[in-house]
């Protein structure tokens, strides 16, 4: 014995309620848990995040790569300009003692004036980068370019 409602309700009707059967079925369904996603866009959307934050993490590990070779450099600069400022003074002091010396106008004796240019000699040879030295020959062969 059917209810007399289901007898009188049009083919409209029945598709109605089908939907509502299927959407009260979906809801109690996805409260348990269940879900259904047949294009699989979590996953997508899962894979797009993680892609994400890779990059992110790349992005930042770079940054600070960058950070903490930017402080060396500021402080290898800061010891060079230490440097070439305690050389500056250094050398004005000298200058200033040397002209000012009692035998400033006295030539130099000849063997005295060579050990000079030996002991200067010696200087560039142990640091060729040095002001005032000749350039230091290439030490690559010819089989080898320099570096």
């Amino acid at each position: 014995m059917t209810p007399p409602f289901l007898r009188t309700l049009t083919p409209t009707g029945w598709l109605g309620l089908g939907l509502a059967g299927a959407v009260a079925v979906a809801l109690v369904l996805g409260g348990l848990g269940f879900r259904w996603d047949p294009f699989d866009l979590g996953r997508r959307r899962l894979d797009r995040a993680e892609a994400s934050a890779a990059a992110a993490v790349e992005e930042a590990a770079a940054r600070s790569a960058e950070a903490r070779g930017q402080a060396g450099q500021v402080a290898r600069l800061e010891a060079a300009v230490q440097s070439a400022v305690a050389l500056e003074r250094v050398t004005a002091r000298s200058i200033q003692t040397a002209r000012t010396a009692d035998d400033s106008t006295t030539p130099l004796p000849a063997d005295r004036a060579a050990r000079l240019r030996d002991h200067d000699r010696e200087l560039c040879r142990l640091a060729p980068h040095l002001i005032g030295c000749p350039a230091a020959p290439d030490p690559a062969d010819d089989r080898e370019p320099a570096v």
